[in-house]
């Protein structure tokens, strides 16, 4: 993976990917109302992190495949602890589309997305980039990690909210309300 020196061509939105669009199609009935709001925060995070680095197609393969199951869990297993059962879900789909060696680097890349430090694990490039696209779009872009902000603009506008950040409000206040000593079990020091 290379990193993109500033300016050094014009950032594109990705407005498609098979894979991804094919794994979110496939959980569109868990998702239910809420199917086009994760739809656009996972074509946000896929933006961010493709425009982070450049992927080979493989990479951006694994890449689509973290995305699509990274916060799957909120809606699969009714939970805000989700890291597990995202994993989980994700493991299996490896595992049945016969891409088990991927499986460390796509669940590092989901298990360490909320994390606040930056990720020096195995596969950091991947895991690392995949961590600063989604402190991106769950920051609404105050974080930039070096995007340029046209570019995150950009995205948003291609993939507007829906509510994703409404809902992620809306259950922190739920989970604080039952769990007032470990509010977000997600987030990683």
């Amino acid at each position: 993976m290379q990193r993109i020196p500033a300016g050094a061509a014009l950032l594109q939105v990705q407005t498609e990917h098979a894979l991804l669009d094919e794994l979110l199609q496939h959980w569109r009935e868990p998702l239910d109302g809420d199917f086009v709001a994760y739809r656009h925060h996972c074509f946000r995070v896929f933006n961010f992190c493709s425009a982070l680095a450049r992927l080979s197609p493989a990479q951006a393969d694994k890449l689509a495949i973290a995305v699509a199951f990274h916060d799957l869990g909120i809606w699969t297993h009714h939970s805000f602890d989700y890291l597990e059962p995202s994993q989980q879900l994700a493991r299996e789909y490896l595992a049945q589309h016969a891409r088990s060696e991927w499986t460390d680097e796509v669940l590092a890349m989901i298990a360490h997305h909320h994390q606040c430090t930056p990720w020096r694990g195995a596969a950091s490039s991947l895991v690392e980039c995949f961590r600063k696209a989604d402190w991106i779009d769950v920051s609404l872009g105050s974080l930039s990690f070096g995007l340029p902000r046209s570019f995150i603009r950009e995205t948003r506008s291609a993939f507007p909210n829906a509510g994703f950040h409404q809902r992620l409000l809306d259950l922190s206040w739920r989970r604080l309300r039952s769990h007032p000593l470990s509010p977000l079990p997600m987030m990683k020091w």
